[in-house]
């Protein structure tokens, strides 16, 4: 008869929501087991009863309820809430460990969302951005400024953004100089190798192109006009000849650049200055390319700081191959930057509780049992935060659901401080709203 009514019992209750360690202590197991005495471990079923277990009464009996919401309310007997929730009982094992320990059942660690990382040596890089403008790379521009006067008869490259290579013909001219100095020459090659060579070294002082003096050097004969030539490959930026003008010497006709390679200039705020070194690699986006990436590389840090908005000026080189990016656009850069020289103890940055005086960590010693640990933190970067002091590498850290339980722990602290002095131990507190038998 005492079968029939235990199977009963348990056809009632159902299959059981998992397993509980048999001396109380905060340990939890989703199937059958046994512990190291071979003693099986207490199922729970669904309504909260426990199948009989070898363990006492005095383990199993709860301390004192509390309120479910985390209120500082509890109760020595079992009680709802104004919304009908059963209060949560308080186990000896719960109350266990240092001041402010939790325990919590699984199904509200799952119910919570609790996540946990563990705390190791990592090395720490944070990425300094900046933004800036592209710029045309100032080793790489050219004018072309005749050094006699002349006038122009003909444009052979007339417009602005006009691709050239070096020795492509710009315009013809006529300069009355040039034309003297071409004769003079003639004249001197006839008479005397020593004053044709002093001819020669005239018309290379009034910047002749080569190809011109190499003609008159072949032909013998002078011509009315000739050609100025581009010095480099690049594109015209600026074209200030035009057909039928005079120029004078030292005039700018044209200035030309080549943007095969391009600077980028970024202004790093003056707490990153720091960090930024020369020959560092980059990551330059640009907005006019948004899935598109370019690489490029430090190359020099201006010596001076803008006193307006407390930014450093910085120089990116970034190859232009493909002619991409124009003068002028507007980039992104970002560098990554190792913050310490070492690897150093780190935690997610979710993982510390800052109170503005001091920081905590909240620490899993077993399954379903937290503890806070007062922590000394370092630099922060890359989402992880440097642990000077407090936790130990291989410790495992709350990084989700943390402020709910550090919620419960300062609750549980505080309700510890309430006991009066000389309560026997396992009495529950009774602070104000408390309700009493």
């Amino acid at each position: 008869m005492v079968f029939a009514s235990s199977f009963v019992a348990t056809a009632q209750q159902g299959p059981a929501l998992y397993y509980q360690d048999p001396t109380g202590q905060p340990l939890w197991s989703a199937t059958p087991k046994k512990d190291s005495q071979g003693r099986d471990w207490t199922a729970v079923y669904r309504d909260g009863a426990a199948a009989p277990a070898p363990v006492t009464a005095e383990k199993a009996k709860p301390l004192y309820y509390r309120n479910p919401m985390g209120l500082p309310d509890t109760s020595p007997l079992p009680k709802k809430d104004s919304m009908g929730m059963d209060y949560t009982p308080v186990y000896p094992a719960d109350v266990a460990g240092p001041p402010g320990s939790v325990a919590i059942s699984p199904e509200r660690v799952q119910m919570l969302g609790v996540r946990t990382e563990i705390a190791t040596m990592r090395t720490m890089t944070r990425a300094v951005r900046a933004v800036g403008t592209v710029a045309v790379d100032e080793r790489r521009i050219a004018v072309v400024a005749p050094r006699f006067e002349g006038w122009i008869e003909k444009l052979l490259v007339s417009a602005s953004g006009d691709p050239v290579q070096r020795g492509q013909s710009l315009f013809e001219f006529y300069s009355p100089d040039l034309a003297l100095a071409e004769q003079d020459y003639v004249l001197a090659r006839q008479i005397s190798g020593n004053l044709a060579q002093g001819a020669l070294n005239r018309l290379q002082n009034l910047n002749v192109p080569a190809e011109e003096v190499a003609r008159l050097r072949k032909t013998g004969r002078a011509s009315r006009t000739a050609v100025i030539v581009s010095p480099m490959d690049g594109v015209v930026m600026e074209k200030i000849a035009v057909l039928g003008m005079r120029f004078a010497p030292g005039d700018t006709l044209y200035r030309i650049a080549d943007l095969s390679s391009l600077w980028v200039l970024a202004d790093v705020f003056e707490q990153d200055f720091g960090l930024v070194r020369p020959g560092q690699d980059t990551k330059v986006a640009i907005a006019a390319y948004p899935d598109m990436g370019f690489q490029g590389k430090i190359t020099f840090i201006y010596p001076t700081v803008n006193p307006t908005t407390r930014t450093v000026k910085v120089r990116v080189e970034v190859a232009n191959a493909e002619m991409l990016l124009k003068p002028d656009m507007y980039a992104t850069v970002e560098v990554s930057v190792p913050v310490a020289a070492t690897p150093v103890l780190a935690v997610p940055g979710s993982a510390v509780l800052d109170s503005g005086k001091r920081q905590v960590v909240l620490i899993e010693r077993t399954a379903g049992h937290f503890e806070p640990r007062a922590v000394t933190v370092g630099r922060r970067a890359d989402g992880y935060v440097e642990i000077r002091s407090g936790i130990d590498a291989g410790d495992k850290v709350v990084i989700g659901a943390n402020f709910l339980i550090d919620a419960e722990s300062n609750l549980r602290a505080a309700l510890q401080s309430f006991t009066p002095p000389g309560t026997p131990p396992g009495t529950p507190p009774n602070p104000a709203g408390a309700t009493k038998p």
